[in-house]
């Protein structure tokens, strides 16, 4: 599993983030462990009360277990792993809660501990925790026989497309996926020699090469979203120098925002406007499919759970009318029958409980992997997307590079019909809307 921790506080933001269902199609409180209540909110706002005593302010240690795609983890892998941490760094008996999320066919866990030591009133030290968990993370690859990532093995070999958070929620406002947005600097880094070279591939790319505020280079869409030139490249702010020079002879974010802005005709608006509600509406199919499947599941989940509760409630009553009452009650235990028998029926809970929890295993693992084969589906419809909308700034490039001549703004498509119309021809592959000079 890909483990990932960081110490931190604000824990009812945390408690928010957890619970929500904006970002994932199921999510399971799965135990709250050490704490007065069993709500996640109010939990963590007693961890919060706890720390106040302190003068820790990250008092909350957040991790999250990924397994690798496609594999099969159950909810006793994820709890055995969770166990293989907190002996790794001493968190054995501290308040803790574990979530699971889904989405996209994938299942994950979060686990939260509060670091504060509630009888010394002082937060427990996790030093080299990032080494550590490292350790784990591979031994639990080498357990489960998953194949080994590249950069666990080796961190010099870590993938240079992987992103943050603030990378993501940027790649979502321009409507591209995170991983092929650093794709395509990266691929206009390796492939350029100099500034100017580089330049010119970033514009037919629809990127404009610009000087920032705080960092040295930075590129500009037509959206006017600002990209970091290094962290998107996946190189060191050094080699940007190295190979783009002084930055002070670039313009400025808004002088290049004000050229693109001014390069905008009415026409040229309304078509990348169309072309984005074409990608929406694409989208919003695929959202549709997926809450259709992701509805039917919770339905056969809620009814699973309540066929348990329904089950267990009458186990629960059957163990409870062995138990002798009254004056048999007080023989038998001067006997040691009660105890056997109360032995027997701790047994029988016990093995129900098991009993219950692989029932829903199965349940899950099977919905998982029917969503994987339809996430399948959607991912390809994704990519299509993401070159339709990637390509659309090449076409936005394309125009504004050429805009000293008087543009015919009918789309590629419509004017390659109207040529033809009339006459028979072979079928074509599909072009991609454009405007050409």
């Amino acid at each position: 599993m890909i483990l990932k921790a960081k110490e931190r506080g604000n824990a009812p933001q945390l408690a928010r983030y957890l619970l929500a269902m904006r970002d994932n199609e199921h999510v399971e409180l799965h135990d709250v462990r050490g704490f007065i209540s069993d709500d996640l909110v109010e939990a963590f706002r007693e961890a919060d009360a706890i720390a106040r005593g302190t003068r820790c302010e990250r008092h909350l240690f957040s991790m999250s277990f990924n397994p690798p795609e496609g594999a099969d983890a159950s909810i006793g892998d994820f709890e055995r792993a969770i166990e293989q941490v907190e002996a790794k760094l001493g968190l054995e008996g501290q308040p803790r809660a574990i979530v699971f999320h889904e989405k996209d066919g994938r299942r994950h866990a979060h686990a939260v501990w509060s670091r504060i030591d509630s009888e010394r009133m002082r937060a427990l030290n996790l030093s080299h925790y990032k080494i550590k968990l490292r350790d784990v993370s591979r031994q639990l690859y080498l357990e489960h026989g998953w194949a080994m990532p590249r950069g666990l093995e080796d961190r010099s070999l870590r993938d240079p497309l992987t992103f943050t958070r603030e990378e993501w929620q940027q790649a979502q406002r321009a409507g591209l996926d995170a991983k092929e947005l650093k794709a395509v600097f990266k691929t206009v880094w390796e492939t350029s020699d100099n500034r100017a070279a580089f330049e010119q591939a970033l514009k037919e790319r629809g990127f404009w090469l610009a000087r920032g505020d705080r960092r040295g280079f930075v590129a500009v869409d037509y959206r006017g979203e600002v990209y970091a030139l290094a962290r998107y490249s996946g190189v060191k702010a050094k080699d940007v120098a190295a190979k783009l020079g002084d930055p002070q002879e670039l313009r400025s974010v808004e002088q290049v925002k004000a050229d693109i802005a001014g390069r905008m005709t009415a026409k040229l608006q309304e078509f990348i406007k169309q072309a984005e509600r074409d990608a929406a509406r694409r989208s919003l199919q695929i959202d549709f499919r997926k809450a259709e499947i992701v509805g039917r599941h919770e339905k056969e989940r809620r009814q699973l759970t309540e066929a348990h509760e329904k089950r267990w409630q009458a186990e629960t009553r059957k163990r409870a009318e062995r138990l002798p009452k009254g004056f048999s009650g007080i023989w038998h235990r001067l006997t040691g029958k009660y105890a056997k028998v109360r032995a027997q029926n701790e047994h029988e809970a016990l093995k129900a409980l098991h009993r219950d929890r692989a029932e829903k295993d199965a349940m899950i693992l099977k919905q998982i992997e029917e969503r994987q084969v339809i996430q399948r589906d959607i991912r390809a419809q994704r990519e299509a997307a993401q070159d339709e909308l990637l390509r659309l700034r090449e076409d936005v490039a394309h125009y504004m590079r050429n805009d000293r001549h008087a543009p015919d703004h009918t789309p590629t498509r419509k004017r390659e019909k109207t040529r033809e119309e009339g006459r028979e021809r072979a079928p074509r592959p599909h072009r991609r809307h454009g405007f050409e000079p």
